[in-house]
């Protein structure tokens, strides 16, 4: 549409028309601030809502018996035991005597099984160190190679291969022609002929007579490789060989290029549960099981803990080839037994045995008061900055002298201003709700009505010294009287009971402890508070404060609509006033053009 804009009239069209839509508006921001209060409302129920749910997460803490039977532990000697107690562990204390520690299955070389080895090279390269019987011949079928590049030198997909080998000769084709190249082995090149072939039997690498041009193949074939292989077997605590084959053990095969440390990290890495290293200065190999103890095959007749099979084991590192742990062995209480580890958990308290010794050693297991105080401290604290809280929410005054800011309000304002406006504006939202203030009269009442049915003295909170503070403004929060001596005693006196009073479970609320009263009541409450202001994932739909919010902006989205059409109508009207003058000041020029 066209707009004309005062040229006849000399009017400011557009300023007359915005104030007269300030008018027609003011029903517009009413909605938007009442909007913008049914948001803010939400989101303080859902905040008050994100309290409840942490303290509900808190309070269930507060039902599991290891926050009213922790231990405290204490050895006569921790240079010889040491012991730790769960909240199962009965309080008493015991004595451990005639102490001889669990030892792991171990085998050492024989002797220096080498002068000269070094660690960290191809064990084929020092082959002449490592003896007889060691090595075996594997047969290895060698994939055609397609070369991408002109290159003299290739490498053999595995590795080394043996000297003796059978392999004869080595085809290429290029560009459809197939020479042969007879093969010589060694480890050193020296001058290749043109139609020979030098594999270098530490490396596998290859060296041709003559350059491969790119895109030749060199076609597959078969040679003999030096392996070595061997087996280990060990077992676990049930006699029960660790190894996936048939007869449990675990196969290892290694090539040439293989040094002696990859074999033993190999090792230490695979099932067998076995630490190895080689020490350069015995040049000595250890080989350690993990675990202790006496870890046998259950029909063995020996007890070995670990066998080994192969040349390279028993004849190159002259490890036995077979090795064997011990139990712990230990009297407690009088009672004469073994387990196969240094740590053991017997009744709820776990032992470490440190050393053997022959003499006594008193481990005492007694209540932790100090920890089960602190933890029903904490509790109460957490509590009252709960009600706290809410408190402060539900008695805030609400200041009606402030409403929500507008866009256009906002504007002329600084941020800080603005900031302050809409902190009062939010004051007081949830002065007085039901749901809330129902929940802390119930949550009240949770605390100071008696517990049915408990194992022992103590049925209400009154009679473990706990109470409610005398201070009115307070608002119902709790007071450990004292300082707390009177909850120390009744938790050294009678834990059970204590712990019943708070976490007790029963199918009427007055058979539940304080604590599963708390939670119900705690459930209940969200809930209620959910079906108003619902849940950041709900719709809507789902919830009292969303379905008023949808009918708001259902209501802004009409009234919009209707300002548009009442803005084109002012428009309209001025513009056909803008016209009609225009037309009256063409008549009047034409008439003072006939007079004159």
């Amino acid at each position: 549409m066209v707009r004309v804009s005062g040229l006849a009239s000399g009017m400011d069209i557009d300023q007359i028309v915005s104030d007269l839509m300030k008018a027609e508006r003011m029903p517009i921001d009413k909605m938007k601030k009442q909007k913008q209060t049914l948001e803010w409302q939400r989101d303080d129920y859902r905040s008050m809502n994100l309290l409840l749910s942490d303290f509900n997460n808190l309070a269930f803490n507060m039902t599991l018996q290891s926050s009213y039977s922790s231990k405290t532990v204490s050895s006569a000697d921790e240079t010889k035991v040491k012991a730790a107690a769960t909240s199962s562990a009965a309080s008493a204390s015991y004595t451990l005597s005639n102490v001889t520690m669990a030892t792991a299955a171990q085998s050492i070389s024989a002797n220096s099984i080498a002068s000269s080895i070094d660690p960290t090279k191809s064990l084929w390269s020092q082959r002449d160190s490592m003896g007889t019987g060691v090595w075996t011949k594997k047969t290895i079928d060698q994939a055609a190679i397609a070369l991408s590049a002109d290159t003299s030198t290739v490498k053999l997909a595995k590795g080394s291969l043996s000297e003796g080998n059978t392999l004869q000769s080595i085809s290429v084709t290029t560009g459809g022609v197939t020479n042969s190249y007879s093969v010589r082995i060694g480890t050193e090149a020296g001058t290749v002929d043109p139609n020979e072939v030098f594999i270098n039997a530490d490396t596998g690498e290859m060296t041709f007579g003559t350059t491969l041009t790119s895109g030749s193949t060199i076609e597959a074939f078969s040679y003999q490789q030096n392996v070595l292989n061997f087996s280990i077997t060990t077992y676990d605590s049930n006699g029960k060989a660790t190894g996936d084959n048939k007869d449990g053990s675990i196969s290892f095969e290694f090539d040439g290029s293989t040094s002696l440390n990859t074999v033993l990290t190999q090792i230490s890495n695979s099932k067998a549960g076995i630490s190895a290293f080689f020490d350069e200065g015995t040049n000595k190999v250890v080989m350690t099981r993990k675990d202790t103890g006496n870890l046998s095959s259950a029909d063995s007749a020996d007890g070995s803990n670990m066998v080994f099979l192969g040349g390279f084991l028993t004849g190159f590192l002259q490890l036995a080839g077979k090795a064997k742990g011990t139990d712990a062995k230990f009297t407690l209480n009088g009672l004469e037994t073994t387990r196969k580890s240094n740590t053991f958990t017997t009744g709820g308290v776990t032992y470490t045995l440190q050393n053997n010794f022959t003499g006594d050693v008193r481990v005492n297991v007694s209540n932790d008061t100090q920890k089960v105080f602190d933890t029903i401290k904490d509790f109460v604290t957490k509590y009252n900055e709960l009600i706290e809280k809410i408190n402060g929410k539900i008695t805030e005054e609400r200041d009606r002298n402030y409403q929500p800011l507008t866009d256009e309000e906002r504007e002329k304002l600084t941020d800080k201003q603005a900031e302050q406006w809409d902190d009062k504006a939010k004051s007081g939202l949830l002065k007085g709700d039901s749901i809330l203030s129902s929940g802390l009269n119930q949550m009240r009442s949770n605390w100071y009505a008696s517990v049915s049915g408990v194992s022992g003295a103590f049925s209400q909170l009154t009679d473990i010294g706990i109470s409610t503070s005398a201070n009115y403004s307070d608002r119902g929060k709790l007071v450990i009287e004292g300082d707390g001596t009177k909850l120390k005693e009744a938790i050294e006196k009678d834990p059970q009971s204590v712990m019943d009073l708070f976490m007790k479970s029963g199918s009427t609320t007055s058979e539940k402890g304080i604590v599963r009263r708390l939670r119900d009541t705690i459930t209940q409450t969200v809930s209620k508070v959910e079906q108003r202001a619902g849940r950041s994932t709900w719709t809507s739909e789902q919830f009292l404060l969303g379905r008023n919010l949808k009918s708001v902006n259902s209501q802004i989205t009409s009234f919009e609509s209707r300002l548009t059409q009442v803005e084109d109508r002012y428009y309209r009207q001025f513009t056909a006033m803008e016209k009609a003058i225009q037309n009256a000041n063409a008549q009047s020029a034409q008439l003072s053009q006939y007079f004159s």
